[in-house]
């Protein structure tokens, strides 16, 4: 079993003017895929990035990955950020303007030697598809095809470890858009563990396997997505864009308008999708949009309709509103529903109904 990403810090963080915090976590990540970091401005996220980097050292902090300790200053610990063998991506691309986009992918792996280099220029360029790019300049590209190039030079860097700090923040929608399948490729092409910081929740819903949530330099959470997005204990500044992501495959088409995506737990229909029967798709499911009936719903234009168990519920920071969890077989769901409701329809743990889930985000 690999030893986990393991991360202890203590420290102020804030300014007078902005208010001050004290960043307290004590973390073990583990060692693939995707984790990210989701939290408010403020929360504690890029701190968390810069000291695993070296970047900022923090008293009395401990960062390790695996068995290879980077700081521990208990013992007078602390590895240069130069020594790291990690990758850093930034909000902004940062490339070398002098130099041609070979030239800043080679800048990257020319500071490996030959030996540890993990990574070639030609498969990196293919897999985040800039092959083409390859003799312009920065200046020339847009700002996914930046972001793209920068990702590409933190890789032939050979890192054991890849951090990337709100990547897509400075990019509009369709650029946004035009880059995510190529991180989707890196997550499932790359044996890399990723550290990823972001403050929007369709993109950590999309990419991530493993989710810490923060909250005024404190974790409130920590674990894998689909059991930490479920979750009804969470501070109510997190309830309000509470909802669940299923791990689903295309099954097979209902008709000319629907396919149908199969889960454990039960089946969901969507609007036809192209890829091919058998293909794994990522959905999620907001709470505003799962209502509450006692008895399988007749006559109705909500096609997805689905028995389920309450398992908790919760109060919210709306008056008059709650969360409801649900499980749905082995797979979790959430609702959020009036106080009202949950009194005139007696809903508590333990209690069976059907969910109607009026609309499903494909996130693939």
């Amino acid at each position: 079993m690999e030893h986990p990403i393991r991360i202890r810090l203590d420290m102020d963080r804030g300014t007078p003017a902005r208010g001050a915090f004290r960043l307290n976590v004590d973390l073990a990540l583990p060692q693939r895929g995707i984790t990210a970091l989701f939290g408010h401005s403020g929360s504690g996220k890029t701190t968390i990035l810069r000291a695993i980097a070296g970047l900022e050292r923090a008293p009395g902090g401990y960062v390790a990955l695996g068995n290879e300790v980077w700081q521990d200053e208990a013992n007078g610990v602390f590895v240069p950020v130069h020594q790291r063998a990690l990758g850093y991506v930034f909000q902004e691309a940062s490339l070398f303007p002098h130099l041609s986009v070979r030239g800043n992918l080679e800048f990257g792996r020319k500071r490996v030697p030959v030996h540890e280099r993990r990574f070639a220029l030609e498969p990196v360029a293919d897999l985040l598809g800039i092959g083409a790019l390859l003799d312009r300049r920065p200046d020339g590209l847009s700002g996914g095809e930046r972001q793209r190039v920068a990702i590409a030079r933190a890789l032939l860097a050979s890192p054991r470890l890849l951090l990337m700090d709100e990547p897509l923040a400075a990019l509009d929608l369709k650029r946004k858009l035009e880059i995510l399948p190529y991180l989707e490729r890196m997550h499932e092409e790359l044996a890399l563990p990723i550290v990823y910081v972001s403050h929007a929740p369709d993109e950590v819903a999309r990419l991530a396997d493993h989710l810490v949530l923060l909250d005024d330099g404190n974790v409130v959470a920590s674990g894998p997505l689909t059991e930490t997005l479920a979750r009804v204990d969470l501070p109510p500044s997190f309830a309000d864009d509470a909802g669940v992501v299923l791990e689903t495959m295309l099954a097979g088409h209902e008709d000319d308008a629907l396919s149908r995506l199969e889960f454990t737990g039960g089946a969901l229909l969507v609007g036809r999708r192209r890829e091919p029967v058998g293909t794994h798709l990522r959905c999620r499911i907001h709470a505003r949009d799962v209502s509450l009936v006692l008895a399988r719903p007749e006559h109705t234009s909500i096609v997805n309709r689905l028995p389920a168990v309450v398992t908790a519920v919760a109060a919210t920071d709306t008056p008059g509103h709650v969360l409801v969890q649900l499980r749905m077989g082995a797979s979790p769901l959430l609702a959020r529903i009036t106080e009202r409701s949950r009194r005139e329809l007696g809903i508590e743990p333990g209690r069976a109904l059907w969910a109607q889930i009026k609309g499903v985000a494909l996130l693939n």
